[in-house]
């Protein structure tokens, strides 16, 4: 029976967005698979890994039968990229076995039963749904990703928070380090609800949102998040847990602040980073009127010093950081200028955007 005949890249694409998420290694030998479902002219491709599924659509089923099975999901890719791009591609099912023809190459896959592929609930009831453009989604997560934990004991922050209130939808990631903070307002007015999406849905998400206008479909239940636009649909689990009150960890009131270049500051930190060992990524600020010192040094007695002038008459101030964490948000953030906001030496520092509110950065000290 034949599944699909059309161009190769027609195929490809709705591979490659269900494919990330699938795992080369799993307990479950299945879910190395995808799961493709032919009804006539449409079929669908499905991937999950239990915790995360992504659906995607296109209509370039061949013959009016109903049927469903799944393959390989890498070694179905593999087989797609290495076939010349301007050739026709067909999918064939016969005897528990997937041909993959294109032009005098031929493959032939093992599948597995479509019955036994797991395949996640969807919620009954969603307590929210929002829609809002891809591009603004995207930039919502841009700006705080860098700041999710990995794989730390503490689950809850292995994931971002994400907050609509009113017009206000929030984002918010931390490590328990340093915590990023980015808010966007929305047309349409929500009642306050509270997620945490994991870090691997949102790595996916990045992926496949793209810097267009068109509409995510956002709907939110107890235990998962259903996304919908394009031709996609990613549903995922929440993170259980109570995420820290980020109003609390955002400081306010500073009085010592004054406002650098951020590419000036980021080229004098990657140069300072150079001298720092890969255990300790230390680098010591000595702000004062006018100057900005930065410095850092290794086991070798080795030393890296850099000057920059700026606009600042406030109290001195030595403090250390992970240069890491500074790095993180500078090469993230794409405005000219950048505002640092310092209480003392054992106070974290807030980054911020002059002019804007909806972007904060907090980096907590770090003994040198």
């Amino acid at each position: 029976m034949q599944l699909v005949k059309t161009h190769r890249d027609t195929l490809l694409r709705p591979l490659q967005i269900v494919s990330g998420i699938v795992e080369r290694r799993h307990t479950l030998p299945i879910l190395a698979n995808i799961l493709i479902r032919k009804d006539g002219e449409k079929i669908s491709f499905l991937s999950t890994d239990i915790e995360v599924q992504i659906t995607t659509h296109a209509e370039i089923g061949s013959g009016g039968e109903v049927t469903a099975t799944t393959v390989a999901a890498r070694k179905l890719l593999d087989i797609l990229r290495a076939l010349p791009d301007d050739q026709d591609v067909s999918l064939t099912l016969s005897n528990k076995r997937m041909t993959v023809q294109s032009g005098k190459s031929r493959f032939a896959l093992q599948t597995l039963a479509a019955e036994e592929f797991p395949t996640v609930a969807q919620a009954e009831h969603f307590n929210a749904s929002v829609s809002l453009p891809q591009k603004t989604l995207k930039h919502l997560f841009n700006m705080v990703h860098f700041s999710m934990a990995q794989q730390d004991i503490r689950y809850y922050l292995n994931g971002l928070l994400l907050v609509v209130d009113g017009k206000n939808v929030i984002a918010v990631a931390t490590d328990g380090h340093r915590l990023a903070f980015c808010q966007v307002e929305v047309e349409q007015e929500f009642p306050r609800q509270e997620v945490i999406i994991p870090r691997k849905t949102i790595l996916e998400l990045q992926r496949l949102l793209e810097d267009k206008e068109d509409l995510v479909q956002l709907d939110i239940a107890n235990n998962q998040v259903k996304l919908t636009f394009a031709d996609i649909e990613l549903i995922s689990k929440l993170v259980e847990g109570k995420f820290p009150d980020f109003n609390r960890v955002i400081p306010k009131g500073y009085k010592n602040n004054f406002t650098i270049g951020r590419e000036q500051l980021l080229r004098s930190l990657q140069r300072a980073a150079i001298m720092t060992s890969d255990k300790f990524k230390g680098v010591r600020c000595v702000i004062g009127p006018g100057s900005m010192k930065i410095s850092s040094t290794n086991a070798d007695q080795e030393e890296a010093v850099e000057e920059i002038e700026i606009d600042y008459g406030g109290d001195s101030v030595d403090i250390g950081f992970n240069v890491t964490y500074l790095l993180d948000v500078l090469n993230n953030l794409k405005c000219d200028q950048i505002n640092v906001a310092l209480g003392d030496s054992n106070s974290s520092a807030l980054i911020t955007i002059p002019e804007k509110t909806d972007f904060k950065y907090v980096v907590m000290p770090m003994r040198i």
